[in-house]
């Protein structure tokens, strides 16, 4: 078992590590596992990348993100031109559903509304916000309208963890309730069930992925 020193020490050296993050003012706190992250960087996607990088570290149990995105002086734009600059690389990335998607910009904060059918074009949404210069952060309100039934979500979620080389399938239990799933099991690392929960959302109709898979310690 992992002592909470050890898994401090990783953390920061993973973040050390990671070329797209600068870590210099970034203070990392382990309890029981659980890792927080403080301090400040100078992007939004700089936030969310130290995120990643804790989750990878052996022995994190969960990680709170406490991290305050402050942006240089020469990176801080009006709201109207963050709002611009979101619709077309919706435009650009989702050619096909970005009338389906609504976007405000408040106080550099963008936040997506609207209704798609595919998860994968909710985080591209997201993803798409979140390069923009200037935006603190995101909320993603985009919901998903189902349009599979649970028994071919549950099967096909089944054959995406089975074809992973990431994960042992046979640790995890899928059930399909309507268009919510809930997964179940134990794996050993937390890119493991991170993996897992994203093949679960890749499924067509999928609304809510209710992950409630453990970690062994």
């Amino acid at each position: 078992m992992r002592t909470d020193g050890d898994i401090k020490r990783d953390v920061e050296e993973e973040l050390k590590y990671d070329p797209d993050v600068d870590s210099t003012d970034i203070g990392v706190a382990v309890k029981n596992g659980v890792v927080t992250l403080t301090g400040f960087v100078t992007s939004y996607s700089q936030k969310l990348q130290a995120e990643t990088d804790a989750k990878r570290v052996s022995g994190v149990m969960a990680v709170a993100n406490d991290i305050e995105v402050r942006l240089p002086s020469s990176d801080t734009r009006p709201d109207p031109e963050i709002a611009r600059d979101v619709v077309a690389q919706l435009k650009f990335w989702l050619p096909f559903s970005h009338e389906n998607i609504k976007t405000v910009v408040q106080n550099g904060w963008v936040t997506l509304e609207g209704e798609v059918e595919w998860n994968y074009q909710r985080t591209r949404a997201e993803s798409a916000a979140r390069g923009i210069k200037g935006v603190l952060g995101v909320s993603n309100l985009i919901g998903l309208a189902p349009r599979a039934s649970p028994t071919e979500v549950k099967a096909k979620i089944e054959d995406a963890l089975n074809r992973s080389a990431q994960l042992d399938a046979s640790r995890i239990e899928v059930d399909a309730n309507g268009s919510e799933v809930v997964l179940r099991g134990t794996v050993r690392s937390w890119a493991e069930r991170d993996e897992a929960e994203r093949a679960a959302w890749l499924a067509p109709g999928v609304t809510n992925v209710d992950n409630r898979i453990t970690i062994a310690n």
